[in-house]
């Protein structure tokens, strides 16, 4: 179900006009498509190429730190991409909206370990740093997307502007155990 406007006027007159259907066909999701997936590019590059010799300059327990926010990083940017493909492919007609919610289903919006939470972040390579802020930016728009295009607040989804450790893990509890 879209978030939707009904315009002032006659009742004969009056529209309905669905913001997700608007979005989707807008150079606006085409430019977040492509912000999403040239991050993700960038990370699988960093990973692959400084990334490795990055992390075998790190001493235990950073380098288990690094390897642990290396796939949290991984792990976040399938799920976005997932979620910028779903969207594209119903933008392009490839999908119905019934599919597409299934297959959003399946995505899980997550904002474990935000950097100002991890013990250590600041010692952790500037480059690795960076992509992950910067995927949690993403993250944060693309959680206000899926509301706003769906319409309903997803399960799966943590606020994107909590900054409280223990609101995000409050949250997770009432997610995992109900109110």
């Amino acid at each position: 179900m879209n978030k939707s406007l009904c315009l002032d006027g006659p009742l004969e007159d009056r529209m309905t006009i669905s913001f997700g259907e608007r979005f989707e066909a807008s150079q606006q999701f085409d430019v977040v498509f492509r912000e999403g997936m040239e991050l993700v590019e960038e990370v699988a590059t960093y990973l692959d190429g400084c990334g490795r010799r990055d992390s075998k300059a790190l001493k235990p327990p950073l380098s288990v730190l690094y390897a642990t926010e290396s796939m949290r990083l991984t792990t976040r940017l399938l799920d976005l991409a997932s979620w910028l493909l779903i969207r594209r492919a119903l933008k392009e007609g490839e999908i119905d909206t019934e599919e597409a919610r299934r297959k959003r289903q399946r995505v899980k919006l997550k904002a474990i370990g935000r950097p100002g939470h991890i013990k250590r972040f600041d010692e952790l390579p500037e480059a690795l740093q960076d992509l992950i802020e910067r995927s949690f930016a993403l993250l944060d728009r693309i959680v206000t997307l899926d509301r706003a295009v769906t319409g309903e607040k997803s399960k799966d989804c943590i606020e994107p502007t909590s900054a409280n450790p223990v609101a995000q893990q409050m949250h997770l509890l009432r997610q995992a155990f109900g109110d």
